[in-house]
């Protein structure tokens, strides 16, 4: 039963860090996305999911209204994170150590933030879905990211941006 919390915990680390790679994932870093373009890939996410989970019509009523309260949480200090992040790209070289020492231990913060939300949320999940879709559930998402991610890459190269792909990392 460790083992299986351990790899939960896991999942949960690396989807943070995915998710965070993803809302940044705009050209150089910039402004944030459309409205538009969120309510596109929003749109995919739920088709998505919804796939992959294989809701039926009395999980997904209850299902997904906690899950939209978990997203909106996530995105509220995602959001506030994003602010900070790009406050401190210009000055970072300017920043006194003290002043560096507060934006990682900020950073830190954040991610213990994201943390406590995804601990709350699974027992959430746990009470509207059986624990074999909770755990598709992380999956899933995992898998729409990485998704995402590679699209994203494939439009970079087809409008002229090198050409040159990543590696993925896995």
């Amino acid at each position: 039963m460790k083992i299986f919390k351990s790899i939960h915990l896991l999942i949960f680390l690396i989807a943070s860090a995915f998710t965070v790679t993803v809302t940044q994932a705009q050209p150089g870093g910039g402004p944030p996305m459309s409205e538009e373009k969120r309510e596109e890939i929003e749109s995919m996410k739920v088709a998505f999911l919804t796939k992959k989970l294989e809701l039926t019509p009395e999980e997904a009523q209850k299902f997904w209204p906690v899950y939209n309260q978990f997203q909106g949480e996530l995105e509220k200090i995602r959001d506030d994170q994003r602010k900070v992040r790009m406050d401190a790209k210009s000055e970072m070289e300017s920043m006194s150590d003290k002043d560096v020492e507060k934006l990682v231990d900020g950073e830190i913060a954040f991610r213990q933030s994201e943390l406590d939300i995804m601990k709350k949320y699974n027992s959430k999940f746990k009470s509207v879905l059986p624990m074999k879709k909770v755990a598709k559930l992380y999956r899933a998402e995992e898998d729409f990211k990485r998704e995402l991610l590679q699209r994203i890459q494939e439009r970079k190269g087809e409008g002229g941006g090198g050409g040159q792909r990543d590696h993925k990392r896995q």
